[in-house]
């Protein structure tokens, strides 16, 4: 018999056919007869588990704020970020503009290039009440929207990435395609290196806007030096070397922080794991680790075991999945592979602690953004005139953790059948909570369902059998006391619009999509 007193077991299927469906718990049997062997070795214990959330860009807010009434944005971000709903406990905003974006790109002290402001005197979040119609910049939707999160869940973490330095501190005076902070170069009276280079006015422009968005409620947990630090593509960019961003955080962000916000996370990378061509340990020097809280990694391009190459080199450090996004006519097959393989089972179970996938919502198109390009998908797709909703596979697999696992737990060992996440047989990642209850999630990464059995450390030959459907997920959490049994709205109906061509071109079946100059 289980020691456990309850049990909480759903179901989703890669075609979403099955969404979180509630399942009957399994009889416990003696013999797993030809089933998955699936162990959970809670005496195994890894790395924390902070949580999962997306991203809440300038246009995933604009369509929170702008298509939805107020009783529909409540009830979606409710539905989300509700520790006893969806759960979702982390999120990513722009520290200025990224796109896509509904506004023009801006940040928060914009000159022509050849003017300096040193002292960050015309620094600015933008004016205006927060979600007024004429309220600029952040104010406008990225504000209004968080500050409402807060209030769902205070204890969200939020972490901001910069896009670019205002153009006046990089070398080509533009946001756009690239170009680097002038470094090496003075701005100001003097030669106080924090003062008075543009290294040192760069790291107190993240100080000041931690500070003024802490005066506004909303408390920054954890920032990266540069958003995609090897792309210059045509919205806001700025170009780093790994070593480049250990030696700035080390030498001038670190030091900005520890003045006001000493123990603000300075994360590095931010990127795709084809950047991670060494191991660190021969970019960043143990003086620049001991300033850095951790690493950061992007999805759109492997090989993925490049991952390796930062978690061996500062096991110390945390370990984070900060962003990716499918298309909208992304088959099932592919966008499980990515986020229930890659990121849910792969990423996990070799080092990651918290998951942020890329916009929480885009509309039917793929919209808005600034360069015009449609397809792309958000977390949930919300209808841009209506304010309607329909939740895709990634919402599924934030919610199997965000709903299933307690931030807080760690991270255990589970058996596992998958080298990769996305081939083989049965993946697993499991997790032990402060309060000794235990989750796991099983996911096939195959076209035929499976069956696995599962058993957990402590208990013996008792197994209990479940069929893991077609690139799907199934979900148990097992506690002492009360569980989270919330249950998924339904979906609105609505077309999807997106352009029946994209620049990315086709791919190949069974094969995973990557992207590397996309956002």
């Amino acid at each position: 018999m289980s020691k456990y007193s309850n049990e909480f077991w759903t179901v989703t299927s890669g075609d979403l056919s099955q969404r979180r469906e509630t399942l009957a718990t399994p009889e416990t049997v003696a013999d797993p007869g030809d089933a998955t062997k699936i162990v959970v070795d809670t005496a195994d214990r890894k790395q924390p588990w902070l949580g999962a959330g997306a991203a809440i860009t300038d246009a995933a807010a604009s369509l929170i704020w702008g298509s939805m009434d107020a009783e529909q944005r409540h009830a979606f971000l409710d539905d989300c970020f509700n520790p006893a709903k969806g759960g979702f406990s982390v999120i990513r905003i722009p520290l200025g503009s990224c796109e896509p974006a509904a506004q023009p790109y801006y940040t928060y002290d914009d000159l022509p290039f050849g003017e300096h402001d040193n002292a960050l005197t015309k620094f600015s979040l933008g004016e205006g009440e927060p979600g007024a119609p004429d309220a600029t910049k952040d104010f406008k939707y990225i504000i209004p929207v968080v500050l409402e999160i807060l209030k769902i869940n205070p204890a969200v973490k939020i972490i901001a990435s910069p896009w670019s330095a205002p153009a006046w501190m990089k070398n080509t005076g533009h946001l756009c395609q690239g170009g680097h902070l002038r470094f090496n170069e003075w701005t100001g009276n003097g030669f106080d290196p924090m003062h008075d280079s543009f290294e040192g006015c760069y790291a107190r422009y993240f100080v000041k806007y931690v500070e003024e968005m802490a005066k506004i409620g909303i408390p920054i947990w954890g920032v990266t030096v540069q958003n995609e630090p090897s792309n210059a593509p045509k919205w806001p960019a700025m170009m780093w070397t790994l070593k480049q961003q250990a030696e700035f955080a080390h030498n001038f962000l670190r030091p900005a922080m520890n003045e006001k916000f000493p123990e603000m996370r300075i994360f590095i990378n931010d990127d795709s794991t084809h950047n991670l061509l060494w191991p660190v340990r021969e970019l960043v020097t143990p003086d620049e680790a001991a300033s850095i809280d951790g690493l950061t990694v992007h999805t759109y391009e492997g090989p993925y075991s490049n991952f390796f190459n930062a978690s061996r080199s500062y096991s110390h450090w945390m370990f984070g999945m900060t962003e990716r996004r499918c298309m909208i006519d992304e088959t099932p097959e592919d966008a499980a592979h990515i986020m229930s393989g890659i990121i849910g089972n792969w990423l996990v179970r070799n080092g990651e602690s918290f998951i942020t996938l890329w916009n929480i919502a885009l509309d039917e198109r793929g919209l808005p953004n600034q360069v015009g390009a449609t397809g792309r998908r958000g977390v949930v797709t919300i209808q841009h005139e209506t304010g309607e909703v329909i939740r895709n596979l990634e919402y599924f697999m934030l919610r199997a953790f965000g709903q299933d696992v307690e931030p807080g737990s760690v991270v255990v060992r589970s058996s596992n059948y998958t080298p990769d996440g996305w081939s083989g047989g049965l993946g697993s990642v499991a997790f032990l909570a402060p309060n000794g209850d235990v989750a796991a999630h099983i996911y096939n990464p195959t076209g035929e369902p499976l069956e696995a059995a599962v058993t957990i450390n402590g208990e013996g030959a008792a197994w209990q059998k479940v069929t893991v459907p077609a690139w799907g997920t199934v979900t148990v959490h097992k506690g002492y006391g009360e569980i989270n049994t919330s249950t998924v709205p339904a979906d609105d109906e609505f077309e999807l619009n997106p352009a029946p061509k994209h620049l990315l071109g086709d791919v190949a079946p069974g094969k995973v999509r990557v992207w590397g100059q996309d956002e």
